[in-house]
C-alpha cells in the first residue's frame, strides 16, 4: 500500500500537474469504486482544483467555484494495489485495471488497480464537515513531538509495529515503512508501547521523521519531474522490509521475518532484538521449545546439524 513517502510524492506530482486546473469531467470505469451518491460525479464538472492534501493514506482534492459558494471534495483511496497515471488528454480507459479517469484540459489522471479484490476507492464529499468522516484521527508524524508521539501511541498496549501501523494512531504509516522505522531506531516489533522509556520514544520518532524525509526526497528525486510511475513497498535501498535472508545494511547478518494475521514483520536480529529470534506465532505453538533461540541455533539446524533436542529448522510462511 502507498505510504506518506509515496503519497507525498503524488501529490507533488499532482501539484505540477492539476493544480489550478479546472475538472472536465470525472469517467468512471468500475461500479465498485465510487462509495459516495451525494454529491453525484457530474457536479464536479467544471470545478478548479484549488487544493491537493493528504488525509491518512488518501489523497484529496479540493475543488471550488468563482464564487466559493461550494466546497466539493475528491477522496482517493489506493489502498493495496491502486495506483495514479498521467495520461495524454482524452486517454482511453485501460481495461480491467481502470476504476476512473480525471479529465483535464491538459492531461487525463488515471486511477487503476492491479488484481481483482476491488479494495481502492473514491469518495466524494461536500464541505470540510464531510470531509473529516474520511479522517480516521492519526497524528501527523512529521508535525508531531516527542510528547505527542509517546501519548498517542501509548495510549493503548500494543506491540510497536501495530501501533506504528494503526492509522487511528499514526497517520500514513504502514507495513513497509514500519520495519524501516524499528530498524533505524533498533528496536524490536514486538515490544510493547507502554514498556517504552521516555528516551526511547524520543529516538523512536527522530529514527521515523528520518526515515520518511529521507524518503519523499529520493522518491521525488527518481522521478525527475515527470509523474511518478514505480510506486512499490519493495525497493533496493530498503534495509529490512522485504529483505528476508539477505545481509543486514548495519551489520552484515541475514534479515529475518515473522508472519502473524495478514502481516509480517522484518527486522535484524542482531540490531533490534539483542540476538534473540522472534518466534513466529502460528509456528512457535507447533514447534514450542524446539523454537531456536537466535541465529547460531537457527544457522545450525538449517545446516543440518541436530543438537540433543531434535530440532528442525522452521521456515516463517508468507
Amino acid at each position: 500500500m502507498p505510504e506518506l513517502p509515496d503519497i507525498t510524492v503524488y501529490i507533488r506530482a499532482l501539484n505540477e500537474k492539476i493544480m489550478n486546473r479546472k475538472l472536465i469531467g470525472i469517467r468512471i470505469a468500475s461500479p465498485f469504486v465510487l462509495r459516495t451518491v451525494t454529491p453525484p460525479v457530474s457536479e464536479m464538472a467544471g470545478k478548479t482544483v484549488t487544493e491537493i492534501r493528504r488525509l491518512g493514506k488518501q489523497i484529496v482534492l479540493r475543488l471550488g467555484e468563482p464564487d466559493e459558494s461550494r466546497t466539493l471534495f475528491v477522496v482517493i483511496h489506493l489502498m493495496i494495489a491502486g495506483r495514479l497515471h498521467w495520461k495524454p488528454v482524452g486517454a482511453k480507459l485501460p481495461g480491467k485495471l481502470a476504476l476512473a479517469a480525471f479529465d483535464f484540459d491538459n492531461g487525463t489522471l488515471m486511477f487503476t488497480e492491479a488484481g481483482t479484490k476491488k479494495r481502492a476507492s473514491l469518495h466524494l464529499a461536500e464541505g470540510e464537515g464531510e470531509l473529516t468522516r474520511y479522517d480516521r484521527g492519526g497524528l501527523d508524524l512529521l508535525s508531531a513531538d516527542a510528547g505527542a508521539f509517546a501519548q498517542a501511541l501509548r495510549r493503548e498496549n500494543h506491540t510497536i509495529k501495530r501501533a506504528l501501523t494503526d492509522p487511528n494512531v499514526l497517520s500514513g504509516v504502514g507495513n513497509a515503512y514500519s520495519d524501516e522505522i524499528l530498524h533505524r531506531a533498533q528496536m524490536s516489533p514486538f515490544k510493547q508501547t507502554r514498556q517504552i522509556s521516555e528516551d526511547e520514544y524520543g529516538q523512536l520518532l527522530a529514527a521515523a521523521k528520518e526515515v520518511m524525509l529521507w524518503w519523499i526526497e529520493r522518491l521525488d528525486a527518481e522521478r525527475n519531474g515527470s509523474f511518478p510511475e514505480k510506486v512499490t513497498a519493495f525497493r533496493p535501498e530498503m534495509a529490512v522490509h522485504g529483505k528476508y535472508g539477505k545481509p543486514c545494511p548495519v551489520c552484515g547478518d541475514m534479515v529475518q521475518r515473522i508472519s502473524y494475521a495478514d502481516n509480517e514483520a522484518n527486522y535484524c536480529v542482531t540490531c533490534q532484538t539483542g540476538g534473540k529470534l522472534l518466534a513466529d506465532r502460528g509456528l512457535s505453538r507447533l514447534l514450542k521449545s524446539d523454537w531456536p533461540k537466535n541465529l547460531a541455533e537457527l544457522e545450525a539446524i538449517r545446516s543440518g546439524a541436530h543438537n540433543n533436542t531434535g530440532k528442525h529448522a522452521p521456515e516463517p510462511s508468507d
